[in-house]
């Protein structure tokens, strides 16, 4: 008998639940298909309604109201409606993160690439000549100021600018790497796995902790095409080491009639020594040592877009450019107006207009005021206590592996929830706040939180009281 009167009360309410169109013809869902379209709605609408019926049938729902699937037809729709990539303050101290979008681009790099992008450009049309012309030249010019580049081309990312490289230049020939530089780049993209797909053979020389010059000329044949050297930007070989040095590898490239690439992979334009961060070489110092291509990444160090920048002697560029993969592997005009926008901000000297710099540049004095600050104000309330303290910050994105910044961290502990339920909390705030957990307590690092930022965190907290 119970059975029955619970399928009996399951039915009942089964046939108060109101039809799509009822629903759609009420104010709130109306005005709203005017806004985000009728496919939204409708379709956000028949979700929460199934929704609705799954909760009877399983007796999760006791009552069927109108206004509650209004209100829950209205939000579904709405979150629907919303980008899926969309923008987070990262309190990490990770400057380049990786999983949040590497470098952030300069305020002159959005507006070129908005006036850019919101009308025709002259990408590849020669306005001196009145015809057709290249790409590469709003970019070409600019490096070869900034680094004595003779070339420089700009594709999609480092792997292609390297993967690309080893084609045109050593498809069926050797490439002499040492073992010691056989990493892997991130997302299990190896050294050997794209020097095979590039058609280049690979030939490894030295052990993995000392590789000496007379490894890589006694490798050398007449099936040798190119010596590689690859910068170790994601991790440290240390104690009982040895590499030669770059002008000795230039030097015996040049006297073997073979090209030098250098995979830099960070893309260091100028020198951190300053900061603390040492083994990062500029590319510019690679190129006046005598390397003939020199091949690095745009979202890194450089602090631009994503891109895989090669560069170096026009004899070798012009054989990479004339290659037919460099069409399939070319960036559009929105990656060469951001570049573009941000190499004049290092040719004007004005590298603090570079986020990713200005983060790594900005002083422990303001830090600490802006920690301090913050602090406070979340303390303000019943539900946290907040302290400043010295930590460290990372430069990440796979550069400077082992070394960090001195930076000051709010160490936030919550009164009452766990930090779990804190982190997942400012994870899902609009806009989503990504932070550190440390034991019991919730750490956020300023040193990668834009200054018009601090509000957005001190907002968070206080939604929780």
């Amino acid at each position: 008998m119970k059975v029955e009167g619970a399928e009996s009360k399951a039915a009942t309410l089964l046939r108060k639940i109101p039809a799509v169109d009822e629903l759609l013809g009420r104010d709130a869902l109306r005005q709203l298909q005017a806004h985000l379209g009728h496919r939204v709605v409708v379709e956000a609408t028949r979700s929460v309604l199934q929704n609705v019926r799954t909760r009877i049938m399983n007796g999760n729902l006791k009552s069927v109201s109108l206004e509650l699937i209004e209100r829950e037809s209205v939000t579904a729709a709405e979150a629907s409606a919303k980008f899926t990539l969309r923008p987070v303050v990262n309190a990490t101290g990770v400057i380049l993160h990786t999983n949040l979008g590497r470098a952030p681009l300069a305020r002159n790099a959005l507006e070129h690439l908005a006036e850019v992008a919101g009308r025709y450009s002259n990408l590849e049309y020669d306005l001196e000549l009145g015809g057709r012309g290249k790409r590469d030249v709003h970019t070409d010019q600019l490096f070869a100021e900034l680094v004595g580049a003779e070339r420089t081309l700009v594709v999609n990312n480092n792997a292609a600018a390297v993967f690309l490289t080893l084609n045109a230049l050593a498809e069926g020939g050797e490439v002499i790497v040492s073992r010691g530089e056989l990493i892997e780049i991130g997302d299990s993209f190896r050294i050997p796995d794209i020097c095979a797909k590039s058609g280049a053979v690979l030939k490894e020389v030295g052990t993995t902790n000392r590789t000496r010059l007379a490894d890589y000329a006694k490798a050398i044949t007449e099936h040798t095409k190119a010596l590689m050297r690859v910068h170790p930007s994601n991790f440290r070989v240390v104690g009982f080491t040895e590499r030669p040095a770059l002008a000795e590898l230039v030097e015996l490239a040049h006297r073997s009639h073979l090209p030098l690439i250098e995979d830099l992979g960070s893309g260091c334009l100028v020198d951190l020594a300053p900061l603390g961060i040492q083994g990062e070489p500029p590319v510019g110092q690679s190129l006046k040592a005598g390397v003939d291509v020199v091949t690095f990444s745009g979202d890194k160090l450089l602090g631009g877009p994503q891109a895989g920048l090669i560069t170096g002697k026009r004899e070798f560029l012009d054989r990479i450019r004339k290659n037919p993969l460099f069409r399939a592997l070319r960036v559009d005009k929105l990656t060469i107006a951001a570049l573009e926008a941000t190499i004049r901000s290092y040719l004007a000297g004005n590298i603090d207009e570079v986020p990713a710099l200005h983060m790594m540049r900005v002083s422990r004095e303001e830090l600490t005021a802006r920690a301090e600050s913050v602090a406070k104000r979340v303390a303000n309330g019943p539900s946290f206590s907040a302290v400043v303290e010295d930590g460290e910050s990372v430069i990440g994105g796979g550069s400077t592996p082992g070394q960090s910044l001195p930076t000051k961290l709010v160490a936030i502990r919550p009164a009452s929830l766990s930090v779990q339920e804190v982190e997942s909390a400012l994870r899902h705030n609009s806009p989503p706040i990504i932070t550190r957990v440390e034991g019991d307590r919730v750490l956020v690092d300023l040193r990668t939180v834009f200054e018009d930022q601090d509000e957005e965190i001190v907002r968070a907290f206080e939604r929780f009281a």
